[in-house]
């Protein structure tokens, strides 16, 4: 074997085995030692869903409002048809009034100085759990009132007005929410929501993903019995 391949091989051994050892904690799951992993079962390439935007239609849509809002995730409109309302990465609901974005609502009572404005959406993770980070959007079409999904104070609703929202469920059958995701509100008032998982907050999604754990769930709210139940 040629000297180069063998430097290169031993490159290589010694590259995996920093990699294993970590000495200097660098690695995302360094403050985690009871990680796992789990396998994931990848269906046949054949199986999965061809591409349907031929024309490419969404790589040449324009993007609006980037020096504006950041972060935006679920997109509603009230029953007045005024909107878009957004969730924005420093836990605030804002709402377009057609020249301008004013807030509507947050999901947060502890807001302060450190839920201000930062230069990108990856300078808000740290402070995530203390400003909120609302995700999914929805208003319940009879009362106006709308339904949020924040990834950390869970389901939450806010008045036509506004404001503060109120909490409404933040566990189902013992098992705490840790990453309330989307949500639907069906016409009979039941609200249909997710979570994402029951081990790890959004604001370390890398180890979700790292992971592949498959405990994520869906769940239902009834408003009027103000239970909620897991589905699946």
């Amino acid at each position: 074997m040629k000297p180069l391949a063998i430097a290169a091989a031993v490159l290589v051994l010694l590259l995996a085995i920093y990699c294993k050892l970590d000495p200097f904690n660098l690695s995302p799951i360094a403050d985690y030692p009871h990680f796992q992993t789990f396998k994931v079962n990848m269906p046949p390439w054949s199986q999965i869903p061809k591409p349907r935007d031929a024309h490419n239609l969404l790589r040449n849509s324009r993007i609006k409002f980037s020096d504006q809002v950041q972060g935006p995730e679920s997109l509603a409109f009230d029953p007045l048809g005024r909107g878009p309302y957004t969730g924005v990465a420093d836990g605030r609901v804002v709402v377009w009034y057609g020249h301008s974005w004013s807030d509507f609502a947050y999901s947060s009572p502890n807001r302060s100085e450190i839920c201000g404005w930062k230069p990108s959406t990856a300078s808000y993770w740290e402070s995530e759990h203390v400003c909120g980070r609302p995700l999914g959007l929805r208003f319940d079409s009879r009362s106006g009132e709308l339904y949020i999904a924040d990834a950390y104070f869970g389901l939450m609703k806010v008045g036509p007005e506004g404001g503060l929202a109120t909490t409404l469920a933040t566990e189902a059958e013992g098992v705490k929410f840790k990453f309330t995701n989307d949500l639907d509100v069906d016409d009979d008032e039941t609200v249909y929501f997710t979570d994402r998982s029951s081990i790890h907050e959004r604001r370390n999604f890398v180890l979700l993903m790292y992971s592949a754990v498959a405990n994520g769930r869906v769940l239902r709210y009834d408003p009027k019995t103000k239970q909620t139940n897991v589905l699946m």
